[in-house]
C-alpha cells in the first residue's frame, strides 16, 4: 500500500538551527522546503501547500435570568493576516505522478504582508502562524505535515511619544467610621514610555503621608490582555515586576530617587489587532489602613528595539536631565566653561607611548581604528580643537555679547 511506502513527510524552514526555530517580521521572505522519503515507487496526486496567520479570541459568560433560568453567551472572533496558497506538484494530465524511491525535497517560499501581529497564547486568545503541506494520494487518505513558525513585530521605542517622560499625581483622605483621619498624596514619574525586557525602570515618587496611620508605598508593572468580539470585551490582568517600599510613618515624607524596577523576560505590547490586545502599565499606589488604596497608573510600551546608544539617546538623557531637575535631584553649572587647549590636556610624549605601547587599548574588530567607532574619535585627536581667539580675532565685549540661553 501507498501508505507504507511513505517513510517521513515534514516541513523544513531555512535558517532552522538545530532546537532553535527562525523568527520573522513584516515584509520578510518565509522560505524552506517539504521532505518526502518514499520506500518504494509511489502515486501522488498533488502536493500543495497554505500558509496561514490568524488572530482569534474565545470566551464564554454565564447569564442568570430569573431564579431558575441561566444560559452560556458564547463570544469568538477570528482575523486572517496571513494566507498564502501554492501547488509544490502538480499531477500530470492523468491526475497522477508517479515517484520513484528515495528522498524528495520540493521548495517554496513567499513574502509575509508589510505588517503583521506578533505571535501571541492567552487564556482567551491567540495569534499564531503555520505552513500545512498536503499530500494527496489516490485511494488512500491524504498525509499532512504542519510547521509552526513565530513572528515578532518590531516595536522601536526610539520615537518622541515614547521617550517622553510620564509623570501623575494623586491624593486621598484617609477615612475610618466616617471620620477623616488625613490627606495622603502620591506623585510619580518615569523618564520615558518605552522599554524593553531585561532594562530597569527607575521609578521616582513622593509620598506624603499627613494621616494617623503608617501607609506602605508598592509599585508594580501589570500585563493587561484585552479580547474583544462583537461588540464585548474580556480582559485579564497579570503583575509581571513587583517592589515594596518601606513604611511611612504617621505625618512624615518618603522619597524614591529611583528604586529599580526589572522587566522579566514578556512579549511586546500589541496594540493594533482589531481583536486583542497587549498592554502595559506601571502601577504605583499607597496601601492606607481601613481605607481603600491611592493608586496612580502611568502607561507603558513594551517593545522589542532597544535604546539606541548615539542618536535616541541623547535625547533620551537630556529628557532625563529635566526629569532630574524638575525633582530637585540635578544641577546645572550656572555658566558653561571654554574647554582646555589640546597640549594641556595630552602631551607629545603620553601619544607616542600610547602608539609604541604593546597593549593595545581596543581590542574589538569593530572598534578597532578602522572601525565604525573610532572614525569618531580620529577627528578629535588627530585635529585638536581650536583656540577661541581663532574663532573670532576681534570679539565684542561683555556688555554687548547675546548671553546664551544656559548662561
Amino acid at each position: 500500500m501507498l501508505f507504507d511506502k511513505v517513510k517521513a513527510f515534514m516541513v523544513q524552514l531555512d535558517g532552522a538551527n538545530a532546537g532553535a526555530e527562525p523568527v520573522f517580521s513584516g515584509g520578510q521572505a518565509v522560505a524552506g522546503r517539504v521532505l518526502l522519503e518514499l520506500a518504494g515507487p509511489a502515486r501522488v496526486g498533488a502536493l500543495k501547500l497554505r500558509a496561514r496567520g490568524r488572530a482569534h479570541v474565545h470566551w464564554t459568560e454565564s447569564r442568570s435570568a430569573g431564579s431558575s433560568t441561566a444560559y452560556t453567551q458564547s463570544y469568538s472572533e477570528r482575523v486572517e493576516v496571513v494566507s498564502h496558497h501554492a501547488t509544490l506538484l502538480a499531477p500530470d494530465t492523468r491526475g497522477i505522478t508517479t515517484l520513484p524511491p528515495g528522498r524528495h525535497e520540493f521548495p517554496f517560499s513567499f513574502q509575509l504582508p508589510p505588517t503583521l501581529v506578533t505571535s501571541f497564547e492567552g487564556k482567551h486568545g491567540s495569534v499564531r502562524y503555520c505552513i500545512k503541506a498536503t499530500l494527496h494520494r489516490p485511494w488512500v487518505p491524504a498525509r499532512r505535515a504542519r510547521k509552526v513558525f513565530t513572528v515578532i513585530e518590531p516595536v522601536d521605542i526610539n520615537t518622541p511619544a515614547l521617550l517622553a517622560p510620564q509623570a501623575g499625581a494623586r491624593e486621598k483622605i484617609a477615612r475610618s467610621w466616617y471620620s477623616n483621619r488625613g490627606l495622603v498624596s502620591l506623585s510619580a514619574k518615569i523618564d520615558r514610555k518605552g522599554y524593553t525586557p531585561g532594562e530597569v525602570i527607575p521609578v521616582f515618587a513622593e509620598i506624603d503621608n499627613g494621616s494617623t496611620r503608617p501607609v506602605l508605598p508598592r509599585a508594580a508593572v501589570v500585563q493587561t490582555q484585552t479580547f474583544m468580539a462583537r461588540g464585548a470585551r474580556k480582559q485579564k490582568r497579570a503583575v509581571v515586576a513587583s517592589l515594596s517600599g518601606e513604611p511611612v510613618g504617621p505625618g512624615r515624607r518618603a522619597l524614591w530617587q529611583g528604586r529599580a524596577l526589572r522587566i522579566p523576560p514578556v512579549g511586546p505590547s500589541i496594540l493594533h489587532c482589531r481583536v486583542l490586545h497587549v498592554e502595559y502599565t506601571l502601577k504605583v499606589c499607597v496601601d492606607i489602613p481601613g481605607s481603600s488604596k491611592l493608586l496612580l497608573e502611568l502607561p507603558l510600551v513594551i517593545g522589542t528595539i532597544p535604546l539606541h546608544p548615539f542618536g535616541s539617546r541623547s535625547s533620551s538623557v537630556g529628557s532625563h536631565a529635566s526629569f532630574l531637575l524638575d525633582w530637585g535631584l540635578g544641577v546645572l553649572p550656572e555658566r558653561p566653561e571654554a574647554p582646555p587647549e589640546y597640549s594641556d590636556v595630552v602631551a607629545d610624549e603620553e601619544v607616542a607611548a600610547v602608539e609604541q605601547s604593546p597593549f593595545r587599548l581596543l581590542q574589538d574588530p569593530a572598534m578597532g581604528a578602522e572601525g565604525p567607532f573610532f572614525a569618531y574619535i580620529q577627528e578629535f585627536r588627530y585635529r585638536p580643537p581650536p583656540l577661541y581667539s581663532e574663532e573670532d580675532p576681534n570679539p565684542p565685549s561683555e556688555a554687548t555679547r547675546p548671553r546664551c540661553m544656559t548662561c
